[in-house]
Order: structure tokens, then C-alpha cells, then sequence
């Protein structure tokens, strides 16, 4: 199925290098933020308590973050939660106080201090579980991370593993970089997401490379860099099929999916965005820039099969 046709090829390959310049500072800048402000990792991660407070009336957040400290609890994140009669509790991990101890506590210093205050979550994880999770949920991307790389150079070859490997990672660190720099909350479904977005990105640029290994071996006097822009224009219509239906469920997850999906559908509508980009603008150029060619890509081919016809001839 196509929506449009395009008779003729549209030269990608000839602004390679402004969109992987573009892609560089963005990359860069994304760098800077995770070292400059880190993440804002969720209890998740980090262990502690969530507590979702709802007020019949606008919430007073001061009067709260008051009322908390009067219990002699520190270091504790007070915010809107969807409306700005929902607020969002965020209290470390005390030694002295059981996770239980600890939100009775609050829950009753709130309530004293407002009837009206109705706790509606609380969610725990204590430190060693949030570390160990950490722990996991990176190594987890660095295992995907491989298993990307090892698909695509046993696929294809290593030149377009690298290409892929380098656009997908341009897309995790763009993810995390927008995390640090609005300071969204980094918890378990965003590292979920994240790794759903390398899977579907590498979709994408493994389209990509195959439609450039059929174009190599049809178009026999074309230059690698139409043979590129050939691959990119004839899947177009199916790359736009695929990334609006995508990102309409996504953007539906975003809007009317309630705080719990908010995070996740903002980390994949970053990444489906910025992963278009890359797997055509970022992989096809470093690609290309990498020496990818027929040779590389068809060579061992036809040279095996000009020794099995000469085998077989009398």
C-alpha cells in the first residue's frame, strides 16, 4: 500500500552532512544535560515512597511541604499531579521508619492538618530493590544494544551494525537528554519504552538497508549514493504509513492515558520522532561515509555462485 508515488529520487545523501551535523549538537547538547543535571530518577530506582493526595480544593503545596517538614522528614519532592488539586509525594527512604510507618505518618500529619486530604496511592520500593533495578535495567539495554549490532552484521555486514547502532543510540541519548533537561520523572516504564524505541527504529533502518541491497543489485551502474537515495525515496510512503498510525496511538496514550502512561508515551513520542530521523538522515549517511558498497554488500554472492556454476559445468 502506498499513499504517493515520488517518480523521482529525492537526494538525501546530498544533505548528509547537515543532518548528521544537526544531529551531533543535538547529541552533544543531550550529553551536557545528563551530565549538568542528571536525571530525575522515580522511586523506581532510587526506593522511597509515592504518595497521591487528592484535596477537595486548590492545594496549598508550601502548607504541605510545611506540614513534612514540621514531622521532621527531608529531602521530600512536593508537586502538581495532573490537576492542581492532585498532589504528587515524593519521601526517601528513612532507616529509623518501616515504608508503612513512614506514610501513616504522613498520611495523618496531612489529614490533621486538612480533613479533606484523601491519600488515593501510596507505592513503595526500598533502596536495595531500586538499586538492583537500576543495576538491571541497564544492563538490559547495553544486552539489546548487542543484540542489535550482532543482528544486523550477520544480516547485512558490520558497516551498517555500526551505522544502526550509532542512529539508535543517537536517539536513547536524545531521549534521556530531554529527561534531564525538563526534569521528568526517569522511572521503570520510560527505560521500557526506551528500549521499545531501539527495537522500532531498528525496524525501520533494517527496511532501509534491505530495499539499498536489492538496489544494488539491480541498479548495476549506479553510484552508492543513488543507489542510498533510491532505497530512502521507495520506502518513504511505507516509512509515513507506518510512523503516523505509530505516533497516533502513542499521542492517544499522551493525552487521554492518565499521569500513569504520561512518561512512557512522551519518551516513544520522542523517540518514534527523532528515530524517524535518524534511520534515514544519521544511518544512511555514516553508511555510506563507512565505504559501504556492492562489493560489500553482494560481492561474496556472486563470487560463490560463479564457483558453483563453474563446479556444475561440464
Amino acid at each position: 500500500m502506498e499513499l504517493f508515488r515520488i517518480k523521482k529520487d529525492i537526494p538525501f545523501m546530498s544533505y548528509g552532512r547537515l543532518t548528521t551535523s544537526i544531529s551531533l549538537v543535538t547529541f552533544i547538547l543531550a550529553i551536557f544535560f545528563l551530565f549538568g543535571r542528571g536525571l530525575n530518577y522515580g522511586v523506581d530506582f532510587t526506593g522511597g515512597t509515592v504518595m497521591e493526595v487528592h484535596y477537595p480544593t486548590t492545594a496549598n503545596i508550601e502548607n504541605i511541604r510545611k506540614v513534612i517538614d514540621a514531622e521532621g522528614i527531608k529531602d521530600v519532592t512536593v508537586q502538581n499531579f495532573g490537576s492542581s488539586q492532585d498532589v504528587l509525594i515524593r519521601l526517601p527512604v528513612k532507616k529509623e521508619l518501616s515504608i508503612a510507618q513512614l506514610s501513616e505518618k504522613i498520611s495523618h500529619a496531612l489529614k490533621s492538618a486538612d480533613a479533606g486530604a484523601e491519600v488515593r496511592r501510596v507505592e513503595s520500593v526500598g533502596s536495595q530493590v531500586g538499586e538492583e533495578l537500576y543495576e538491571n535495567g541497564g544492563l538490559a539495554l547495553l544486552l539489546v544494544c548487542a543484540g542489535i549490532m550482532a543482528y544486523l552484521a550477520l544480516r547485512f555486514e558490520w558497516r551498517f551494525a555500526v551505522a544502526a547502532i550509532i542512529a539508535n543510540m543517537h536517539d536513547v541519548i536524545i531521549i534521556l537528554g530531554f529527561f534531564a533537561f525538563f526534569q521528568w520523572e526517569f522511572n521503570l516504564t520510560v527505560l521500557a519504552a526506551i528500549l521499545a524505541v531501539l527495537g522500532y527504529s531498528v525496524n525501520e533502518s533494517v527496511v532501509v538497508f534491505d530495499r539499498v541491497r536489492e538496489n544494488f543489485k539491480k541498479m548495476r551502474k549506479a553510484s552508492a549514493v543513488q543507489v542510498i537515495d533510491n532505497a530512502i525515496t521507495r520506502t518513504m510512503s511505507r516509512t509515513i504509513i507506518t510512523h503516523m498510525m505509530t505516533q497516533t496511538m502513542v499521542c492517544s496514550m499522551l493525552f487521554f492515558g492518565g499521569e500513569t502512561l504520561h512518561n512512557f508515551s512522551l519518551a516513544l513520542t520522542i523517540g518514534i520522532l527523532f528515530g524517524i530521523y535518524s534511520s534515514v538522515l544519521v544511518a544512511c549517511p555514516i553508511a555510506m561515509w563507512l565505504g559501504v558498497s556492492r562489493a560489500n554488500l553482494i560481492g561474496d554472492t556472486e563470487k560463490k555462485s560463479k564457483e558453483d556454476e563453474a563446479a556444475i559445468a561440464p
